[in-house]
């Protein structure tokens, strides 16, 4: 039986549009887990930099609290990331562009510095999650979301808390 080539070339399309739909759908997870662990990355990498320059005893704790926090949250998106088959963000190659990123935003003391880029920073990882959180069709991330966010939302107001001490 021949079919018709109108048939072939309608089948043909639907082909393209679900491989095109799924290829999509697997790169949003990529995406989301890139753009998280590199955000996470760059807090700890800005929070051991604060350890090693402030004099101020609220900054280092609140930076040690950055460092164990997004750690265990990159651990945790680490072993998602794993289960999907996508990769996590190099840290080498995010090492000195998250210590640039503190050092931008020096209008005068580290402290002042530092507390502003976590308020900026932490912002813009909430929109991140609270995206995924709208958007993602895998429920590891969805998941992993919910639970990170309170914590996320925590950070920032202590961060705000600082922000109102530091930056005068």
């Amino acid at each position: 039986m021949k079919l018709p080539t109108h048939f072939l070339g309608a089948t043909g399309l639907l082909l393209l549009l679900s491989i095109a739909s799924v290829t999509a759908q697997a790169a949003a997870p990529a995406v989301f887990v890139d753009d998280a662990s590199a955000k996470g990355i760059a807090e700890i990498q800005t929070s051991q930099l604060a350890l090693e320059k402030s004099q101020s005893a609220d900054i280092k704790s609140f930076a040690q609290t950055m460092i164990e926090d997004h750690t265990a949250a990159n651990k945790k998106l680490a072993s998602i990331a794993n289960g999907l088959q996508v990769p996590m963000a190099k840290e080498t190659e995010l090492m000195d562009r998250a210590k640039k990123t503190v050092l931008e935003y020096r209008d005068g003391s580290f402290d002042k510095a530092y507390v502003n880029n976590q308020v900026k920073a932490h912002e813009d990882t909430i929109e991140l999650f609270n995206n995924e959180m709208k958007t993602s069709q895998t429920p590891e991330l969805t998941a992993f979301v919910k639970e990170a966010l309170p914590k996320l939302q925590h950070h920032l107001e202590m961060a705000k808390q600082l922000q109102a001490k530091y930056d005068k």
